[in-house]
């Protein structure tokens, strides 16, 4: 792509992201896109270009919100360590002590860091449902409840999609008596300024970026049962509803809508210590505690060896976000990720609006954050 204009700010030392964020267009692996980095509490990058639709009229601009797909996840995880740190819930409480329905068709010893690192045997809805059915919150949820495990839960992670958010939100609900999405924006977005929705108003559809989806599926290896019932029945994600139904809805697994510049900045924050702005949005141990391990191995689901938190994806073994052990995050389908590095005090995001068919570690984002960590 000739006469690109990168707008936004690199400094010298981040040449090489500049560089990587011009061939990603040249190459044609672009529409738009925007990558950040918080260094220590500071924007140290902030860069974006191209258009923010298919008929490359419309730019995207600094205010483009782009739907960031699973990245959800970790704002979701986030969301619910918020309440381990104020006391109001434990990771080794057992979902069924929050809500009694869970202990349904073999599920009452199933705890809440098994459930958050994908070990519940609920990676999709195995029996027939009308994707539409997705949209009623109650619904999924009792219909999550009474569903037995695909596989025997502890044994091993088996991502879920869009069980994740229904069972995360469900949990958080509960306890706080709100949903992620508006707890979310009166707790965090609000008195911070972050444009990051989980459940977007009307008002903001019209600077959101269209995606431009791919012509082909993701490779999820052998497909098993517990792959099925994640991604390939026709009820194994929402449907039916229109884009601005699905855009207003609150699906904390899959449709948070955010800019680059605010998922830095809360990842930029658990990187460092939980500070944001001068304020502690999580403290220290409770940020460990939310990332440590809990299970590793070969998912059922992703055709990867993965190790899991409680709600976010680690680094290591899977390393797409830079060199660091200690790093955790998430990817969203086609693209999108996040990631907070605490022995760097380095968060970032990458969003994008032409999706790919990788399931987690898009070459674009991999040359943003290698070239980024020759910079540091």
């Amino acid at each position: 792509m000739s006469g690109l204009e990168i707008h936004g700010h690199a400094p010298p030392r981040f040449a090489a992201v500049k560089d990587a964020f011009a061939a990603n267009f040249a190459e044609g692996l672009e529409v738009g896109a925007r990558f950040t980095l918080v260094e220590a509490g500071e924007t140290v990058l902030d860069i974006w270009a191209g258009h923010a639709e298919r008929a490359r009229k419309r730019p995207f601009a600094q205010d483009t919100l782009t739907p960031i797909f699973s990245s959800t996840k970790a704002v979701a995880a986030l969301m619910v360590a918020r309440l381990v740190d104020q006391g109001r819930l434990d990771y080794g409480w057992r979902v069924a002590e929050v809500w009694p329905d869970f202990a349904q068709a073999g599920k009452d010893q199933v705890t809440i860091e098994q459930a958050l690192s994908h070990q519940a045997g609920l990676s999709g809805i195995p029996d027939p449902m009308e994707p539409s059915l997705w949209f009623d919150w109650d619904a999924v949820c009792a219909r999550i409840a009474a569903t037995a495990p695909i596989w025997p839960p502890g044994t091993a992670s088996g991502y879920g999609p869009s069980t994740f958010g229904f069972i995360a939100g469900e949990i958080f609900r509960r306890i706080d008596g709100r949903t992620i999405g508006h707890a979310l924006r009166e707790d965090i977005c609000e008195p911070f300024g972050l444009d990051l929705w989980i459940g977007l108003p009307d008002s903001e559809h019209g600077r959101c970026a269209d995606m431009i989806r791919p012509n082909g599926l993701p490779n999820f290896g052998e497909v098993n049962p517990a792959t099925k019932a994640a991604f390939l029945t026709p009820w194994s994600a929402p449907g039916g509803r229109g884009q601005g139904e699905w855009r207003r809805a609150e699906f904390p697994s899959a449709n948070g809508h955010a800019t680059a510049a605010a998922l830095a900045r809360l990842m930029g924050a658990l990187a460092d210590d939980g500070w944001l702005e001068g304020e502690t949005i999580l403290s220290p141990a409770v940020i460990a505690e939310a990332a440590r391990e809990r299970i590793r191995g070969q998912d059922l689901v992703l055709p990867y060896v993965v190790a899991w938190g409680a709600g976010f994806m680690r680094n290591d073994p899977v390393m797409i976000w830079g060199p660091g052990r200690e790093t955790f995050g998430h990817a969203g389908w086609g693209g999108s990720c996040l990631f907070a590095d605490p022995e760097r005090r380095l968060g970032g995001a990458y969003v994008m609006n032409r999706q790919s068919t990788d399931l987690i570690g898009d070459i674009r984002s991999r040359r943003l954050i290698e070239a980024a960590y020759q910079g540091l």
